[in-house]
């Protein structure tokens, strides 16, 4: 099996400033308690360049560097940002393994749809990049292969071809053997694979036992460790520990942005699209607060999300500080994404959906709402209200391509022209009726409207297997003094009824 892997250099560093940007280019260490003291267990560059090393007391690193900023280290935080950056490269690969702390495994089946392993491994680092990371992909048959690699290589990108594996760890140092793999072989004075590769195989087996021949054999370039993928949460959600409780929004704003950014590259990297949202906020020392998001649009757009969540919590009224801001995806869509015209740009798009949404969360679900069809034959019930959603229309060369039946529907209906403002139920009119059975005038409201001009009949009946039926011929009726009315003529009583009026 070929498999990629993505390796981010200090990673739980590298995470820090990407949620919080204010800390690029500044020394600050994330520490966390080792029998009883408190150590460095990554820093940052500025914070190597005093002379801070991981496994030093954070007293000793404050005096190397008395500007340095410390946070808990806390691994839990680490594997769900490589969660949802696995999931985030989904669309470039079917499946990833995660390696704490700083990479990750994926499937490389998929490398003909990239232009071959080489153009995966340049496309997983493009959307690295995107997110604001740093990384080094490799491309082997072998886990221990690609990770070595990727550690200590000098190349951004590099594909082991099978059967070159040896070739490709021989120059790497014993460092690559994590833990106390290497000990042993350190203490023979070696210092790299290719080294310990050419050792007799019966001594080290004799020697260090089958933990010492499977060191051998992965420097060698033989490993079969399983590919194990993760398992997809069915219920996406995320959470951000706060370093200290927040009183004000502003130190909220990081919070959310790492929030939105997460679940917007998770919903992508699946290819869906949120539709409703919950807010939970946890509150110092108890209590908590939940804020629903619903979405004019379903949208997996990061930079959306943060803005309406930002917009819905920021005018928060609390009585404690927050400690925990954490968001779920309570229901999704598939996101079939959105197909422009030339010359058509997305900011209009996006702002008419920030509006709507806005209006929907402040106002609530149900002061958004629009006509729709329903499935009954009786024309005055034939539509009603519903849930707002902006219309899905493609447009361009492809929308007179794909629909060309969805167009001849559209301009028959249009041809049947139906009131804006329908009567509840309808009014019985008192009209005067020719011997014909022409329509001349009706009295409505004490006064006399003649009729002016007439269109129909229009002949609809149904519901006869109900035990309401109807037969009925619908016109279209210009009132003296009161302008464009729907008038149907009921055949069972022969009556004229208003069932609605044209603007």
């Amino acid at each position: 099996m070929r498999r990629a892997y993505l390796h981010l250099t200090r990673f739980p560093v590298q995470r820090r400033v990407v949620e919080s940007p204010e800390l690029a280019g500044r020394p600050f260490a994330l520490v966390e308690a080792v029998r009883g003291q408190r150590r460095v267990a990554f820093a940052s560059t500025s914070a190597l360049k005093a002379g801070v090393r991981p496994g030093m007391t954070l007293t000793a690193a404050t005096a190397l560097e008395p500007g340095l900023r410390h946070f808990d280290y806390r691994p839990e935080d680490e594997l769900r940002a490589l969660t949802a950056l696995g999931e985030a490269l989904l669309p470039l690969a079917p499946g990833f393994q995660l390696c704490a702390p700083d990479g990750l495994w994926l499937d490389a089946g998929a490398a003909h749809l990239c232009d071959g392993e080489e153009g995966l491994g340049t496309r997983m680092l493009s959307l690295c990049a995107e997110l604001g990371y740093r990384a080094h992909v490799v491309v082997a048959s072998e886990a221990f292969t690609s990770r070595a690699v990727a550690r200590y290589g000098a190349r951004r990108v590099e594909v082991v071809a099978p059967g070159d594996s040896a070739r490709a760890l021989a120059p790497l140092p014993l460092s690559a053997l994590e833990g106390r793999e290497g000990a042993a072989f350190s203490a023979l004075g070696l210092t790299t694979l290719g080294e310990v590769a050419a050792l007799p195989v019966g001594a080290v087996a004799a020697r260090g036992g089958a933990a010492g021949a499977r060191v051998h054999a992965r420097c060698r370039g033989e490993d079969d460790t399983p590919f194990v993928p993760a398992v997809l949460e069915a219920v996406l959600e995320e959470r951000v520990v706060l370093d200290f409780p927040a009183e004000s929004f502003e130190p909220l704003r990081f919070a959310l942005k790492t929030l939105t950014d997460r679940l917007g590259a998770r919903l992508s990297g699946r290819c869906r699209a949120a539709v409703r949202l919950t807010f939970t906020l946890k509150l110092d020392p108890s209590g908590q607060r939940q804020v629903t998001l619903t979405l004019a649009r379903p949208t997996a757009r990061a930079k959306l999300l943060h803005e309406l969540a930002r917009h819905r919590l920021e005018e928060l009224r609390l009585e404690n500080p927050v400690a925990e801001v954490s968001a779920r995806v309570d229901e999704h869509s598939e996101d079939g994404g959105q197909q422009l015209a030339l010359g058509d740009a997305p900011e209009g798009d996006a702002a008419l959906e920030v509006v709507l949404s806005r209006l929907a969360s402040t106002l609530g679900e149900a002061s958004l709402f629009a006509a729709g069809l329903e499935a009954v034959h009786r024309p005055e019930a034939a539509h009603g209200t519903r849930a707002f959603r902006p219309p899905e229309a493609r447009r361009g060369l492809s929308a007179e391509l794909l629909e060309p039946g969805a167009r001849r529907a559209s301009v028959s209906a249009a041809s049947r022209e139906r009131p804006s403002r329908l009567l509840a139920e309808p009014a019985c009119l008192d009209a005067e009726v020719a011997e014909s059975g022409r329509l001349l005038a009706a009295r409505m409201a004490g006064r006399r409207h003649r009729v002016t001009a007439l269109t129909g009949p229009e002949r609809l009946g149904g519901e006869w297997w109900s035990e309401t039926p109807f037969q009925r011929d619908y016109y279209r009726v210009h009132f003296e003094g009161l302008g464009p009315a729907w008038v149907f003529r009921d055949g069972r009583d022969g009556r004229f009824y208003l069932q609605g009026l044209f603007d």
